[in-house]
């Protein structure tokens, strides 16, 4: 089981068309236009909680439609009240601009402007785009904590942050620049956090950063990916590269080994 938080609330199995979601019909015309036709499960329960105000936790692994979670209630509440103005943590500069993108094509024709700020693309392009005013800023922790320090970004006027793949900058060692920025933005705010799994760091946060969050849990913290079959076998040190040469020869295709040292 998933470590237990006082105000986390765990919501039920509910069914939703994207026409049944209250957005604006243009950003619903553009999202139906990229091919979503019905919602994902982590898409059906966390658009109306987000639309709500409400503080937010998603369970789930990459590939389950996550990001689109986020980024259409968020693209309408922008839509609502321009004021808004929302900044989006990834754990790389691939997945941030994977949400950019995404995010570029639900906005097409709505007048909706980001910034992405990641390390290694040009600083003065970024900082030109953060000049802007941008509704959504989109980056990476070391290169957002490089914009403060320099004075090109302010989070003071941020309203609502997400933490994406919350679990990733933890692993890759981002920490420190996470509670940085978690000390920066405004208490009074909305904020999300997604993730594949609940380790003790993502815990704290939920209970000292988050505001009686919704949790929306789609994979079991620590399942694997759908048709993964597990096979462990026990065998003496002297044994395991025979065992592995026997495996080779019996399964086709790409194989991944991990092992504990170089020299191994």
């Amino acid at each position: 089981n998933l470590p237990q938080m006082p105000s986390a609330i765990v919501v039920q199995e509910i069914t939703h068309t994207f026409n049944d979601f209250n957005i604006n019909d243009s950003l619903r015309r553009n999202v139906m236009e990229k091919g979503y036709k019905d919602p994902t499960p982590i898409q059906d329960q966390s658009i109306i909680p987000i639309l709500e105000g409400r503080d937010l936790i998603g369970i789930a692994n990459t590939g389950t439609g996550k990001t689109a979670a986020f980024l259409i209630p968020l693209l309408d509440m922008v839509l609502k009240n321009r004021s808004l103005k929302t900044l989006i943590v990834a754990p790389t500069r691939e997945l941030a601009g994977q949400i950019r993108d995404e995010l570029t094509s639900f906005a097409r024709g709505l007048n909706v402007y980001s910034a992405l700020c990641i390390g290694g693309a040009s600083m003065g392009r970024q900082i030109s785009d953060l000049r802007r005013n941008p509704n959504f800023v989109i980056g990476t922790p070391g290169r957002i904590i490089d914009h403060i320090e320099q004075k090109t970004l302010s989070l003071h006027g941020v309203t609502i942050l997400v933490l994406d793949e919350a679990d990733r900058m933890f692993d890759m060692g981002f920490a420190p620049q996470i509670n940085k920025i978690l000390r920066v933005v405004p208490k009074d705010r909305q904020t999300m956090l997604f993730s594949a799994t609940m380790p003790d760091g993502i815990v704290k946060i939920a209970s000292n950063h988050m505001k009686l969050p919704v949790r929306v849990e789609i994979a079991r913290s620590g399942t694997t990916a759908e048709n993964v079959e597990h096979e462990l076998f026990v065998v003496k040190k002297d044994q395991k590269f025979p065992l592995l040469r026997k495996l080779l020869e019996e399964y086709k295709g790409s194989v991944l080994i991990f092992l504990r040292t170089k020299f191994g």
